[in-house]
């Protein structure tokens, strides 16, 4: 198979989609890889590296849309990307397509095979293909939270860890799966004084256990929402629904009532956002105020460290990749019902039923069985 390795164009976006070692990999079992020139150099993996791993070198991202067969990148495919898609192509990256009608869309008009990260499951009910970056975004929470409660950047002028005589700052992480577990960590990490609440009790039970009890673990309700919001310093929005169009739990009436000076980071926002005041923010303008409350919403948060991000994320999806690469997508999705779970669009049909439910009746979508759509 011949795989391709555009360079991503969002904003500062730097990871890339295969590392030089993943790309030795690919060449290894006998497919032929290409990579657009300069995709990696920023974070350090040079052309001449993956030269020696096997690929050959594109000048432009056009040039690899025409002739690969699959494409893996990391952040979802802008319009322009979408529209150098065709029938026949498989696309394996992140999508987030609930809060994107416009990228959903054209990916069905493109008649594509694509596979979404984010919803290809294991066998322990998890994301593993999500997980990595979950780790890296719930960890630069705490650090982008504790930056902008500094005072010449808009917050209260909060230290998280407090110091001797002087109380921590209190830290709201509202989901406890691996954004929030990770979350928790670093604020603990730090010194803070950190509540976490979630809507599972054994979940919840966990937590204490892994915290030691040094972490308040609290069930979710909107009555604790609004309490501990209007306590905080710094609420983490860690919720997610696999596919799905994130829940909005913090409400403007919540964020009217917080204290000045406080931040709010949305690590919810590429699934829309948990907060009702969250918008989309780059690293380029990460910040914006409403109500005297600093949000951070950045959509592509592990992009700012991108060496790390990469590298974590190609541990991920390297399994998955080879056995696209080497099965054909087709017969890899059916032989993998996990791998399967990630098909989101297929020849212009919606494979995802949380994509079709968010976005049915505003695009005229309709649900198709992944199998079915396979022609299994």
């Amino acid at each position: 198979m011949l795989i391709g390795v555009p360079k991503e164009i969002k904003n500062h976006e730097y990871r890339v989609g295969l590392t030089p070692a993943a790309v030795k990999e690919f060449t290894t079992h006998g497919h032929q890889v290409m990579v657009q020139k300069d995709a990696g150099t920023a974070i350090g993996f040079l052309d001449e590296q993956y030269i020696a791993a096997g690929a050959t070198m594109a000048d432009d991202a056009k040039s690899i849309f025409d002739k690969a067969e699959m494409i893996v990148k990391v952040k979802e495919p802008q319009p322009n990307e979408c529209k150098m898609l065709s029938k026949g192509q498989t696309l394996y990256t992140y999508l987030h397509l609930a809060p994107d009608p416009t990228q959903t869309e054209l990916l069905v008009a493109s008649g594509a095979t694509c596979i979404a990260y984010e919803t290809v499951t294991d066998s322990r009910n998890g994301l593993p293909l999500l997980a990595p970056m979950s780790e890296v975004a719930g960890r630069m929470s705490i650090q982008a939270g504790a930056h902008y409660l500094e005072k010449a950047h808009g917050g209260s002028g909060t230290l998280l860890g407090g110091v001797p005589g002087v109380a921590p700052g209190k830290v709201l992480i509202i989901g406890g799966g691996v954004v929030g577990t990770n979350a928790a960590k670093m604020a603990l990490g730090m010194g803070a004084d950190v509540t976490l609440l979630d809507r599972s009790l054994p979940r919840l039970r966990e937590l204490d256990d892994i915290f030691g009890g040094q972490v308040k673990t609290v069930f979710s309700t909107v009555d604790a929402i609004e309490y501990y919001a209007t306590k905080a310093d710094l609420v983490i929005g860690a919720v997610l629904i696999p596919g799905a169009a994130a829940p909005k739990l913090l409400t403007a009436e919540h964020i009217r009532n917080m204290k000045e000076g406080s931040v709010v980071v949305d690590v919810a926002i590429d699934q829309g956002g948990c907060f009702e005041t969250s918008r989309a923010t780059t690293h380029q303008d990460p910040v914006y105020v409403i109500d005297g409350v600093v949000h951070y919403c950045v959509a592509n948060m592990p992009g700012g460290v991108a060496r790390t991000s990469t590298m974590a994320l190609n541990n991920a999806t390297l399994p998955f990749g080879l056995a696209l690469a080497n099965k054909g997508p087709k017969k890899a999705m059916l032989d993998d019902v996990h791998l399967l779970n990630g098909l989101n669009v297929h020849e212009g049909k919606v494979t995802y039923k949380a994509v079709v439910d968010t976005l049915g009746s505003k695009l005229n979508l309709t649900y198709a069985d992944a199998r079915t759509a396979l022609g299994a």
